[in-house]
């Protein structure tokens, strides 16, 4: 499978513009491109990804490795997307307020279902593999099993945790992915101000 360094030189190469061509249409330095070509850049910001798409006359996502079809007599990208908003911040640690704001957009391809994003606030996920910053895909449901990722509102604060719920004990346990960590542990009348929010389907990190 191509990096996406590899796809973004080849298809510079096959459009036969130059490093220069490219760095102009991006308003960024030729040593720029350059990096993004060879690797050498440390992370590769996401909001660079659909202007250089629009550039390179290929789909965001045929640039990230996502799902995507060729259309072989145009030799164009085929790809199904959708945007979905971003909805504020969720706490990967102590809870936050719950902000209930656009702030952004997101592409997403239509095999991941969801209903609206969140920006991951913490690093209580890390273990699995959600760090401070991650664009989380939600989707929306009040109910989810015991083990899956949820976003949990707590009075009006919102955390993403593993979700475990002992109906025998009348107890919820929030569960972080991070040791340094201690789990939340809700029983009785507190329950009364805990609701799900929705699952945790996928999420979205800087391309590296």
């Amino acid at each position: 499978m191509k990096t996406i360094q590899e796809k973004i030189k080849e298809r510079r190469t096959q459009l036969g513009l130059s490093l220069e061509d490219v760095a102009q249409a991006l308003g960024v330095n030729k040593s720029t491109v350059m990096r993004y070509e060879s690797k050498s850049i440390e992370k590769m910001p996401i909001n660079i990804i659909p202007p250089l798409a629009k550039i390179l006359q290929c789909s965001p996502e045929y640039l990230m490795g996502w799902e995507e079809t060729i259309d072989k007599e145009s030799s164009a990208y085929q790809v199904s997307t959708q945007t979905l908003p971003i909805l504020g911040s969720v706490a990967c640690g102590e809870p936050i307020y719950c902000e209930e704001n656009r702030e952004s957009y997101v592409l997403k391809g239509t095999e991941i279902k969801a209903d609206f994003c969140l920006r991951a606030q913490g690093d209580s996920m890390i273990n699995a593999r959600i760090n401070d910053g991650d664009i989380v895909f939600i989707r929306k449901q009040d109910i989810v099993n015991n083990g899956e990722i949820a976003v949990v509102i707590i009075d009006d604060s919102a955390t993403l945790k593993r979700f475990y719920y002992y109906k025998e004990k009348n107890m919820v346990i929030l569960k972080p992915e991070n040791p340094k960590y201690e789990d939340i542990i809700l029983t009785g009348e507190a329950l009364d101000n805990v609701r799900v929010l929705g699952k945790a389907v996928a999420f979205q990190s800087d391309v590296e």
